[in-house]
């Protein structure tokens, strides 16, 4: 089978198609043709060694995968061939075949392309964790979405609007904010034409009850200066590059939380959790309250392209290989 590879430590323009010999799956796992894989911004870093997950080299990157279940372990009961299914599979996924853990495996409605699934949990379950479970966002509260128009900020506008909450989108240009806009943003902010805290005083008189941050940089401590009596800074990735430091007197002041929202050892930690995190996702998603955005697709054979452009922080919503 063809599979994107990485064989050495580096930028995008390093990777490899390849011919791999298949992924034979354990007893707990199944065996999934690939149909869409979703491309998100760890995986920029784990080819440089830079995450917290440092495979072995060679290895195939890729998290999450819409596909067709070809074959399933002797211990596993819950899919069979033929299945349309969503594989949360760490690594693996940009290839033609990719074996996942039955219990991070989830079932696709048949109204649900292959594409969306492939680009909805890890944007739209992270948003999902911070917003629901770690955030406790309300009907009524205001919701600050930092790089608002990527994977996880776009989703997050979505979700925090299907919870009731006021949503403030901020980006860093006017292109990227009409996206936010047409996703059911109330106010945006750009915060490279405007100062932040000035916008926020603009949009948000009476302060922010909820920031959720995939960016950092200085747009952390900014934010958190407008935090609200009892309000809460998710902080869910660095795509800045820069993980910034906050005086602990600002938390203090406000009875303030701040809180981390990692998606990656969620599903295993908490499965029932999760599944119901996913049931809540597809709901909303037929409902038409979420509407995944796959701003473009690619090819294994693209793959360099593909993680260069992810890279550059320029991609509205998701993009995806298709296989």
């Amino acid at each position: 089978m063809r599979a994107v590879v990485c064989e050495t430590w580096g930028g995008p323009e390093l990777l490899r198609v390849r011919e791999v010999p298949p992924p034979v799956p354990k007893p707990d796992q199944v065996l999934i043709k690939v149909h869409a894989a979703g491309v998100n911004f760890p995986d920029t870093l784990i080819i440089r060694n830079l995450y917290q997950l440092k495979p072995e080299l060679p290895f195939t990157p890729g998290s999450e995968v819409g596909g067709e279940v070809i074959a399933v372990g002797e211990a596993v009961s819950t899919f069979k061939p033929g299945d349309r299914v969503i594989g949360l599979c760490v690594l693996g996924g940009y290839a033609e075949e990719v074996v996942a853990d039955a219990k991070l495996t989830l079932p696709i409605p048949d109204d649900v392309s292959y594409e969306v699934a492939a680009g909805l949990m890890m944007a739209y379950a992270t948003s999902w964790l911070g917003v629901r479970d770690r955030g406790t966002v309300k009907p009524g509260e205001t919701m600050l979405v930092l790089g608002a128009s990527g994977g996880v900020g776009l989703a997050a506008v979505e979700i925090g609007k299907a919870v009731g909450a006021r949503v403030v989108a901020a980006a860093s240009s006017d292109e990227k904010l009409a996206v936010c806009i047409a996703h059911g943003a109330d106010a945006v902010i750009n915060y490279a034409t405007e100062d932040l805290r000035a916008a926020i005083k603009r949009t948000c008189p009476a302060g922010l009850d909820v920031i959720l941050d995939p960016v950092g940089g200085p747009y952390t401590e900014a934010a958190f200066r407008s935090i609200a009596w009892r309000g809460r800074l998710l902080i869910v990735g660095f795509t800045s590059g820069t993980v910034p430091s906050l005086a602990m007197n600002l938390p203090l002041l406000k009875n303030a939380s701040i809180i981390g929202v990692m998606y990656g050892g969620f599903p295993q930690r908490e499965p029932e959790a999760h599944a119901a995190c996913a049931a809540e996702l597809f709901g909303w998603l037929r409902a038409g309250k979420i509407r995944p955005l796959i701003s473009n697709t690619y090819t294994l054979d693209e793959a360099p392209e593909a993680l260069r452009v992810m890279a550059s922080r320029t991609v509205q919503g998701k993009i995806v290989f298709k296989t």
